[in-house]
């Protein structure tokens, strides 16, 4: 049977959540995203007449993540413990990665995902002039702790 969806009223109606009777706890969530480009793309990345793309959507993506709350409706403004984010060049684009931590009554997973779909966008703004056909792929929970939902963990293909 299908989980009720929370952010929902009786009536249908969009809500935010009130967690103020859940318990405060370490939350972690743990993302990732995949930015996939053309060879040539990649070799000059150290080029880039922008600066260097990678550092760029690092700092974006840390940013995004303290900006949850005002970019998705019904998430709730948390106090962020902990944002990291990876960004490293791979055989066939720039693999993404950002684990975030709160100590807070509700979990981080949202944070985690904006902080990983940011710096892939930034990577795209960054590259975009030497191809326009950069593609923004898999971005997903990779994992998440804490809370009464417990541990998740994404299966692997």
């Amino acid at each position: 049977m299908a989980k009720k969806l929370s952010h929902y009223d009786g009536a249908g109606r969009a809500r935010m959540v009130d967690v103020s009777g859940k318990a405060v706890t370490r939350r972690e969530a743990e993302a990732s995203a995949f930015v996939a480009m053309k060879p040539a793309v990649l070799a000059a990345l150290p080029t880039n007449p922008k600066g260097n793309p990678l550092e760029v959507a690092r700092i974006a993506g840390i940013m995004a993540a303290k900006h949850t709350a005002e970019l998705i409706p019904m998430c709730h403004p948390l106090p962020l413990a902990h944002i990291d984010v990876d960004v490293r060049v791979c055989e066939n684009g720039v693999a993404i990665t950002s684990k975030v931590a709160t100590t807070a009554e509700t979990g981080v997973e949202m944070e985690a995902m904006v902080a990983a779909s940011v710096s892939a966008l930034t990577v795209y703004d960054m590259c975009k002039g030497a191809d326009k056909g950069i593609e923004i792929r898999e971005i997903v929970l990779e994992r998440k702790s804490g809370g009464k939902s417990g541990e998740y963990r994404r299966a692997k293909k």
